[in-house]
């Protein structure tokens, strides 16, 4: 029963968007589909489109490279090219922008040191072509991890089988790794793709317009819910096509080993020029999406810090880390419920289905799950006024709206896929013959997952924790959305410094943010090359 609530409070809100839809559409959202909709399509597909081909071919790449072969500072390069993860993309948005521009660090270095004047136009990375420089930056590391992770596991017999009968290194990565890896790099890109339509920092900053940029719009700009609601429901739209592409892109092959023996890839030591060319790429990609903009938000920090680290930031500290923790508790919690029930009764059909809703949140654009959200919690305030009444009879009747309950519940919906898929992974690797034991031996349910479960899922809990709180900490579109009145986040302070142009004043909650989503990472790296989870 407590799993049924939990997965019917996480459709209401979904639900609510397509229930608003029945009425009738206003001028404004004529206007939108006569003049701008064309526009919101045509930038959102092409930046979901070029990012995905530009992460495939730089994640799949790298991840050959390090895997397959070995160079000077592999070692170091096979983790630190999840990095660019710890940064999120509108902070990369916000610092190269700085970099780049008249003032920035690259442009006076020019013009004081080698005294060159340079043409603005070749420096301008404040259009289209510059957030999918952003996003490729930031995002390829999906797309690396993932077909890494597939290529580890992969039988070197197929390799050197082609190499035995003469094929080049081209023609082995062409005709035998990338079909098997097709499933992986899909998967990964999908991500990618998920990941830009969630975006509202780097495309608002830059001036493109979006679907998310026009959900903020309608919704702040114009006070226009009716077309903001539409907008999310063309948005989902568009993230359903995608999940089904996935599916198709996948296809129907299958590639496995047709024997137990599955020896790893041996490393093919590169020297000389090869060794040096494969370093200098893997250094290059790393540097631009971590080493310099980390190194320039550094220097913003330690020459703005004093102007910054005043009252009002321990305020947007306390406020960033007491929601991330809030909503992390709720999350894990409501992840081992769910989880643990569809442990219980796999074979059921409530099983699957579960296990298919909580994964939806992740799937769902920011600025999407906001609008269900809110006409949601506006439909509960609009139910409980005379509730709120009887309380108070000057009650504005949006309690509920107003609050940070909305916000934590949006987050909730947003990352409860990160929990569930890790507590659900403790879980299998568990498995049911202690569970079974106890029951049998006359224990409770309760007291079995008590006693037998919960010492045997700390490792997964415990990264279902870090991982829910940092993407909780860095996220900006719900957070701008459902925050109440004259509440900010480290998160919204970093937004509101670049809109006003203080770039250098927001490099320290930025840094903030970067350090513990760095700290994640490593944490990561450490415990799965030990194996533990």
């Amino acid at each position: 029963m407590t799993s049924f609530i939990i997965i019917s409070l996480l459709l209401l809100s979904s639900l609510h968007i397509f229930i608003n839809l029945l009425q009738p559409a206003n001028e404004s959202w004529w206007h939108i589909k006569e003049y701008l909709l064309k526009d919101y399509l045509l930038n959102t597909v092409t930046l979901v489109l070029i990012t995905g081909i530009t992460t495939a071919i730089i994640g799949t790449s790298l991840s050959w490279l390090v895997t397959v072969y070995d160079f000077p500072m592999k070692k170091f390069f096979k983790w630190a090219m999840i990095l660019p993860l710890a940064l999120p993309a509108n902070i990369a948005a916000y610092t190269y922008s700085g970099m780049l521009g008249y003032t920035g660090v690259i442009q006076t270095q020019l013009r004081n040191r080698f005294d060159v004047q340079v043409n603005q136009k070749y420096f301008d990375i404040m259009n289209i072509e510059g957030a999918i420089f952003i996003f490729t930056l930031c995002l390829f590391p999906y797309v690396y991890t993932i077909t890494r992770a597939f290529l580890e596991k992969q039988s070197a017999s197929l390799i050197e089988c082609a190499r035995m009968l003469g094929r080049k290194p081209g023609d082995i990565f062409f005709t035998i790794v990338l079909p098997c890896s097709r499933a992986a790099i899909i998967g990964g890109v999908s991500l990618v793709a998920l990941e830009v339509l969630n975006d509202y920092g780097v495309v608002q900053y830059f001036g493109i317009p979006t679907f998310s940029t026009a959900i903020f719009k309608s919704w702040f700009g114009m006070g226009d819910l009716n077309s903001a609601i539409r907008l999310a429901a063309i948005l989902m739209l568009m993230v359903a096509v995608i999940l089904i592409s996935e599916k198709y892109l996948r296809g129907t092959q299958k590639y496995s080993d047709t024997t137990a023996k599955v020896r790893p890839i041996s490393p093919q030591v590169l020297t000389g020029l090869k060794g040096t060319a494969a370093f200098s790429y893997c250094f290059f990609i790393f540097s631009l999406g971590f080493l310099l903009p980390t190194l320039q938000l550094l220097y913003w920090s330690l020459i703005t810090y004093h102007s910054t680290l005043n009252a009002q930031f321990f305020q947007l500290l306390f406020n960033s880390l007491s929601l991330a923790f809030t909503a992390m508790v709720l999350i894990v919690i409501i992840a081992v419920i769910v989880a643990n029930y569809c442990r219980i009764n796999e074979h059921a059909a409530t099983a699957k289905i579960y296990a298919n809703i909580t994964v939806i949140g992740y799937t769902v654009p920011g600025a999407v799950i906001a609008i269900g959200v809110m006409v949601f919690f506006i439909s509960l305030d609009n139910q409980l006024t005379w509730f709120y009444n009887t309380l108070n009879i000057n009650s504005s009747g949006l309690v509920l709206t107003a609050s940070i309950a909305m916000l934590i519940f949006a987050y909730v919906i947003r990352f409860l896929a990160m929990g569930f898929n890790s507590i659900q992974a403790g879980f299998e690797k568990a498995g049911k013959k202690f569970f079974e034991a106890s029951r049998i031996l006359g224990a409770g349910t309760i007291e079995t997952f008590m006693k037998i479960d919960l010492p045997m899922l700390k490792p997964a809990i415990f990264s279902s924790c870090v991982l829910v709180f940092v993407e909780v900490l860095k996220e900006l579109p719900l957070t701008l959305l459902l925050r109440p009145f004259n509440f900010d986040t480290l998160a919204t302070k970093v937004f509101q410094y670049a809109s006003d142009e203080m770039l250098a004043e927001a490099a320290v909650p930025s840094m903030i943010i970067i350090g513990i989503s760095f700290m994640a990472i490593l944490f990561f790296h450490h415990v799965t090359t030990r194996g533990d989870y």
